[in-house]
């Protein structure tokens, strides 16, 4: 297990280290948390610079795009003084992964018959959109314009790009020049790979897999993934492009960077009064401005927390406010089945979740993710939603601001009603409806200056006034749930049945009506990244995170039907608080249950089916995959095993502590 042996123990927590030079504050110290999140695209992050007051074109700051942009946490605190800044970098083994990644495709790429600018294009763009070494790397171009400005406005009229003059910090022609021409050679060693990994399959099937078509290339195709790996030359260009991304971190002039033992970046921080020097340092970790490619550290960051006086241009008060950016989340239903534990784990630490979505086609799959999520969580009234591209909403029928409202409204509406099953009957989907209103805000024309956006300043100012309110604490429940166990066991069996049946199809074991095959190598990178202990997801393939969405949804649907109520029924309001706390204690506790027993329990067997290589090995990873399952949430019936025993007393145990927590948190309240 040559991979393991050289991961490094006991690997520095991220948010830890940013914690310890920038403490985030809360509700105590009169700050509001707002977790930004929505679709890829959706306007998010341009929300985010009017209320942190950045300029879109002298700032650039956050880096805005119609693609997937924000791929790191970004953490702004809003306060007075100095400007500071912590920025946090992934892990070498995790670069190292990505990198490994980028480098095969680029070789299949080779044997796909594909040009030099498509093979550059596969080593310079990871899969799934999110690595994207050239950023850091520079241009397979050398002639790439440095006029063109990567930061997407969608301004509703198109503007042309206008050549600019060069600026300072812009990467020099002749350093762009050598960039090319060292991304011009790693071609050539792709393909020189790619001729020694055919002629190792070739000879091992005694027929050239070069000349076969069909089927029969398809299974060669995977023969040849499956050998790539094992030839020294793919090691020696990976180890070659890790150099040279480690490299760009001796452009860095500004600021103090700290390296661990094996001198790999652990982060990076600055203080500054002078704001243009610090927005401009602090770019270099979260731009995607083409004119800096080939020194920008963008892919390479896990995390970047700002605290200074960023506050909006459009009122006089400075409010106090914490604003949290992360990912955006998948276009698919598949993608957006369940919300990232990226962005779930977040919930109870929050005091607002802004979910920022599409005025133009609102409440898509991925929007209603992120509402069911809430409601079976229990923090549905930290819901805000903040619709975007209001202003590119007309119709005949729409002919003023109230009537496009209304439009969009229905569509909140009628999202909530399809919900209504999930939730786990009625009574949550009319406690937000209740109130939904009055926590949506209509927004438009975000994509210019603050100034300039007429009507929609009075929308922007009543969400900062929503989540300035949002530290008020609210009214504790006095009236406490009953409930006889019985029927938790059926509960878990759905829950359990509904992820494991899902996960059957993409590991090409069963069939699934809405969820297909995956590929060998997607199921392999989320397999190398849960054995490295680098992450328990990758892009939309997410176990934690399904596990926990399906224990919570079934749960949730029991904890809504109480046996009875003490001392009193309670109004229905009254009780729907009640059960979210209940829900809320019982979501934060599936996260570490899961985690538990899907990665750290299983910890061996997955390195196990991650060795796995030659011939059958996609099978066999399959095989052991599908038995980690099986043991860490096993499906209850009548004949309970003892491992169907003990996780059915573990969720038990969780969801009787949750409630008693609940019952001696109403009991001090009525006395």
């Amino acid at each position: 297990m040559a991979f393991f042996d050289e991961l490094q123990a006991g690997q520095p927590d991220p948010w830890a280290a940013r914690q310890a030079h920038i403490a985030l504050p809360d509700r105590e110290a009169g700050y509001a948390r707002v977790l930004f999140v929505g679709t890829t695209g959706a306007g998010k992050t341009t929300l985010l610079r009017h209320l942190i007051g950045s300029d879109h074109e002298k700032d650039r700051f956050p880096s805005t795009s119609t693609a997937k942009t924000t791929v790191s946490g970004i953490e702004i605190v809003l306060d007075e003084g100095n400007f500071d800044a912590v920025v946090t970098f992934s892990s070498e083994h995790e670069v190292l992964a990505n990198i490994e990644e980028c480098v095969a495709d680029s070789c299949v790429a080779v044997f796909e018959k594909k040009r030099d600018a498509d093979i550059a294009d596969r080593l310079l763009n990871h899969r799934d959109q999110r690595f994207r070494l050239g950023y850091t790397l520079g241009s397979f171009s050398s002639a790439a314009p440095i006029s063109v400005v990567e930061d997407d406005f969608s301004f509703d009229d198109p503007i042309e790009d206008v050549a600019m003059d060069v600026a300072e910090d812009d990467v020099p022609v002749d350093e762009r020049a050598a960039n090319a021409e060292r991304l011009r050679l790693y071609v050539k060693r792709l393909r020189d790979l790619h001729a020694i990994v055919v002629a190792k399959v070739s000879a091992d099937l005694s027929e050239n897999i070069d000349q076969l078509t069909g089927a029969d290339r398809d299974s060669a195709q995977e023969l040849f993934e499956g050998e790539l790996w094992e030839v020294e030359e793919f090691g020696n260009i990976v180890q070659d492009v890790l150099a040279d991304v480690r490299s760009r971190f001796e452009f860095l002039v500004e600021g103090e960077l700290t390296r661990n033992r094996a001198g790999w970046p652990e982060h990076w921080t600055m203080t500054s009064d002078n704001r243009d020097a610090f927005i401009r340092a602090v770019r270099w970790f979260a731009s995607n401005y083409a004119p800096q490619f080939g020194r920008l550290l963008t892919p390479l960051v896990n995390g970047i927390r700002v605290r200074g006086p960023l506050y909006p241009t459009f009122i006089e008060d400075k409010p106090k406010l914490v604003l949290l950016d992360g990912q955006g989340l998948g276009h698919t239903p598949e993608s957006s089945s369940s919300v990232t534990t990226q962005i779930t784990r977040r919930f109870s630490d929050v005091d607002v979740v802004l979910l920022v979505d599409n005025a133009q086609q609102p409440m898509q799959a991925a929007p209603l993710s992120v509402l069911r999520s809430l409601a079976t969580s229990g923090h549905q009234q930290k819901l805000a939603i903040a619709f975007t591209h209001f202003d590119s909403v007309k119709g005949a029928n729409l002919p003023d601001f109230q009537s496009k409202k209304a439009h969009v409204m229905a569509s909140v509406t009628n999202g909530l009603s399809n919900l209504r099953d999930a939730l786990g009957g009625a009574s949550i989907v009319r406690a937000m409806e209740q109130t939904i209103a009055k926590r949506c805000f209509m927004l438009g024309g975000l994509d210019r200056r603050s100034k300039d956006l007429k009507g929609f300043q009075g929308e922007l100012r009543r969400l900062i006034e929503h989540c300035e309110r949002a530290v008020e604490p609210p009214a504790a429940p006095a009236a406490h749930p009953i409930y006889h166990y019985d029927g938790l066991p059926l509960a878990v069996q759905a829950a359990t049945r509904a992820f494991q049946r899902p996960w059957l199809a993409r590991l090409g074991l069963a069939s699934h009506d809405s969820v297909s095959k995956e590929h060998w190598t997607r199921i392999k990178a989320l397999n190398r990244r849960i054995a490295g202990e680098l992450s328990d997801e990758y892009d939309n393939l997410r176990p934690v995170a399904e596990l926990v969405a399906r224990l919570t949804e079934e749960v949730s649907r029991f904890l809504s039907n109480p046996a009875s109520w003490e001392p009193l029924i309670p109004e229905e309001a009254e009780a729907e608080a009640a059960l979210d706390l209940v829900r809320q204690v019982v979501h934060t506790r599936f996260h570490s249950l899961a985690a538990r027993r899907l990665v750290q329990e299983q910890i061996e067997t997955w390195r196990s089916a991650f060795e796995l290589s030659g011939k059958g090995s996609t099978f066999e990873r399959a095989q052991e995959i599908r038995d980690i399952y099986e043991d860490a949430a096993p499906i209850p019936n009548a004949v309970m095993t003892d491992v169907s025993a003990e996780f059915m007393a573990e969720i038990r145990r969780i969801v009787s502590e949750a409630v008693e927590q609940q019952r001696s948190s109403a009991e001090a309240t009525a006395a």
